[in-house]
């Protein structure tokens, strides 16, 4: 299959003409819980997924989130935050947050299109933002929160072999969700759940 960065333009922007089809979420596997991710689901955030052209082919940029953040601390996450008032679109709020998270700003990324909104169970409307990332740039962990910043090939990522689902116990129900692990990295839950929807929309043809 081919993962350049000219074909995922190209794939970025046909996903984007199709949004009508519906948003997804931490539902998508767990079903009865549909109802109640869909009413605590009310505040709004955006995440970058950010795209780079690198010697072996495109990668995906992510991060390790902190362990002194009140909220899913240590984890794999994409770029992203909440939406501020000043934001005129999602689009915006991605750029901002990963401008803050890890040094990277708008002169070096070009939005290509976004996914459907993600609704994750903790009360979140995720709204995904691709975008390549091209120029010169220096990556700039917010000591705040971000522990590290790493990447992975894309090639790896949108492999559905490298896609587990897995189940844990939650509050007496079983819940399934993927997880997709890189060499020492545990990718899995929301960003993980986001990058699986990228693939079905993207790269199942």
């Amino acid at each position: 299959m081919d993962f350049s960065i000219e074909n995922f333009r190209h794939r970025a922007a046909r996903q984007s003409r199709d949004l009508h089809l519906g948003d997804t979420g931490d539902f998508h596997f767990n079903p009865d819980l549909e109802t109640v991710i869909r009413e605590n689901a009310v505040r709004e955030a955006a995440v970058l997924i950010g795209v780079f052209d690198a010697q072996d082919g495109p990668h995906l940029l992510l991060t390790e989130r902190t362990t002194t953040l009140r909220s899913h601390s240590g984890q794999i996450a994409l770029p992203g935050g909440r939406a501020d008032e000043g934001d005129r679109t999602f689009e915006e709020t991605a750029m901002r947050e990963c401008e803050e998270e890890i040094g990277i700003g708008v002169d070096n990324l070009e939005v290509v299109g976004r996914l459907p909104t993600y609704l994750s169970g903790s009360g979140y409307r995720i709204h995904p933002i691709m975008a390549v990332v091209s120029g010169d740039y220096q990556l700039k962990p917010n000591p705040d929160e971000v522990a590290a910043i790493f990447h992975v090939p894309l090639s790896f990522l949108m492999n559905e072999q490298n896609h587990v689902k897995a189940d844990r116990d939650w509050q007496g129900k079983r819940r399934y969700f993927y997880e997709m692990p890189y060499e020492n990295r545990y990718i899995w839950g929301v960003t993980a759940g986001i990058l699986r929807v990228m693939y079905e929309r993207l790269y199942v043809d």
